[in-house]
């Protein structure tokens, strides 16, 4: 049995943050039913379009579920939807305040209706506030809170991070924040309202950083691959590409030098200790530089593994993807498609001794499963269905 199995989920989010969170709730074992318009949600559209004509964001983070349509727009729908919350163990959303006010879904209309209900909304900016009402993205938030102020380089453009790792650790946060509640109904009886955003997140993350700032009124600055309080700690461009390597303390320093087999520069007074480094960065790196330029990542890999110093070769996707590491820790997942046909997907980020695991089924097409779940969730009969199809509950009017 997995852990969250009889759990049953209604999510009614887009894109990635929500998404990601319900997918792993159908990953342990919930029952989840993803709620689209009539239109889908948009990531179904966005690039890349994979060969099974499936979009590569969408696939992402919504294998496990089952896909209903409802046009919340239409009563009739807007009455389907309460119906499957007045059952469910969870329901998440990532619309405004102001929306969802208006399709009667905020957290006070449906903790009359279920009171053992865990409900958890995901904006961009907060649920409270000047700002609460403002759509967030990731890229967007990346910039308002600050996190691209330490990105690139110290006089270059801001840069964003390659990938969404606002929204994806949302997600993380807002399936943190539902389990947590789920444990804590455990012991009170009822439900409560679990809120996320990506700003809240954001700002978690920024950590060491904030808490520089808020106790010693220290600006990061962006450093480009390395670290402004760390050196050595970046990329270095070897003989065939690029390789990490860091000592942030001077015991790992004196074995970066060894593995350079340069003993000369371990004892040299003006890099002894991280805060002279840190102060002689403008002179050490180009000394670290040009020794790294005459040899291959391979070689300076091996060197530096077996004097246990901190150091990575620059991955790409291709290589990162086959590793045996990363294969090992069960990263890369099947999953079936509704055609029998097995698809590759990324493994959830955290295991259990038991009852862990990645749901076995493929993100769902738009709408496969309305039928279905108003027939065996809601127990309505065909009659009823045509009805609800009869008042544009699936389709716009």
């Amino acid at each position: 049995m997995q852990v969250l199995e009889g759990i049953r989920v209604v999510d009614l989010s887009r894109v990635l943050a929500g998404p990601y969170c319900a997918q792993l709730l159908a990953d342990f074992g919930a029952s989840v039913i993803k709620v689209e318009s009539p239109e889908g949600d948009e990531n179904r559209r966005w690039l890349p379009i994979l060969p099974n004509g499936h979009s590569g964001n969408f696939a992402s983070v919504n294998r496990g579920k089952r896909s209903m349509v409802l046009n919340l727009k239409s009563p009739a729908a807007r009455d389907v939807l309460r119906r499957l919350a007045a059952d469910a163990d969870v329901l998440l959303h990532s619309f405004l305040p102001d929306t969802a006010a208006r399709l009667g879904i905020g957290y006070d209309d449906l903790r009359a209706i279920n009171p053992r209900l865990v409900f958890c909304s995901i904006s961009g900016y907060g649920a409270d506030g000047p700002l609460a009402e403002k759509r967030g993205y990731d890229l967007m938030v990346q910039a308002f809170a600050g996190v691209m102020s330490t990105t690139g380089s110290v006089d270059g453009p801001p840069v964003r991070c390659g990938v969404s790792f606002i929204d994806m650790s949302t997600g993380l946060a807002a399936y943190g924040g539902i389990v947590t509640a789920l444990l804590g109904r455990q012991h009170s009886g009822h439900g409560t309202w679990v809120r996320a955003s990506l700003l809240e997140t954001a700002v978690a993350l920024l950590g060491y950083h904030a808490v520089g700032w808020l106790q010693a009124g220290i600006l990061p600055t962006p450093q480009g691959s390395g670290s402004w309080h760390l050196v050595p700690y970046q990329a270095f461009r070897c003989a065939d590409g690029y390789m990490l390597a860091g000592a942030p303390n001077d015991a790992a320093w004196q074995r970066f030098c060894d593995a350079l087999a340069w003993p000369e520069l371990a004892q040299d007074a003006r890099f002894l200790g991280n805060a002279a480094r840190v102060e002689q960065r403008a002179t050490l790196v180009p000394m670290l530089e040009e020794k790294f330029g005459r040899q291959p990542v391979a070689y300076w890999v091996d060197r530096f593994e077996t004097r246990n110093v901190a150091c990575a070769p620059l991955h790409k996707l291709d290589q990162v993807l086959t590793h045996p590491q990363v294969l090992a820790n069960a990263m890369v997942v099947d999953a079936q498609g509704p055609d029998g046909t097995t698809q590759q997907l990324v493994g959830t980020p955290f295991k259990l001794g038991e009852g862990g695991g990645t749901a076995a089924t493929a993100p769902p097409a738009l709408g496969a499963d309305t039928d279905a779940i108003l027939a065996d969730t809601l127990g309505l009969s065909a009659a009823d269905i045509d009805a609800l199809r009869a008042a544009n509950a699936f389709s716009p009017a």
